[in-house]
């Protein structure tokens, strides 16, 4: 019943920028640490930015002061607004649930914790041409 789907992606110049979406189903967004990940050509997946409940984010530092994360708890929906992209930000991106009890964000790093994040939706591809 879980379900996470990401839109919004596709190809840009550097500089440019997208809004990348996660439309939720079975469960409420607002209740759990949420994230965004992503996965590049050669590349493990890291973490990219989260949010939790009480709208507390965190950014990976390669991304911090030009992508930020948001959430619509009315519409259950997850976004990543990213800017001045470059090259280097090329990579599938993937939306992410840490689906625990009682509902948390780890204190860890995002790719340290990724096994918390046990719901994911399929991906939505960001390709930035230099």
């Amino acid at each position: 019943q879980v379900q996470l789907v990401e839109s919004g992606g596709g190809s840009v110049q550097a500089g440019g920028s997208l809004r990348l979406s996660c439309a939720a189903s079975g469960y409420t967004y607002s209740m759990y640490c949420m994230g965004w990940f992503r996965q590049g050509p050669g590349k493990e997946r890291e973490g990219v930015a989260r949010i939790d409940s009480d709208g507390r984010t965190s950014y990976a530092d390669s991304v911090k002061g030009r992508f930020t994360i948001s959430k619509d708890n009315a519409k259950n929906t997850l976004y990543l607004q990213m800017n001045s992209l470059n090259p280097d930000d090329t990579a599938m991106y993937y939306c992410a649930a840490d689906f625990r009890f009682p509902p948390r964000c780890s204190i860890v790093t995002m790719t340290l914790g990724m096994a918390n994040f046990g719901y994911w939706g399929q991906g939505t591809r960001v390709t930035v041409s230099s």
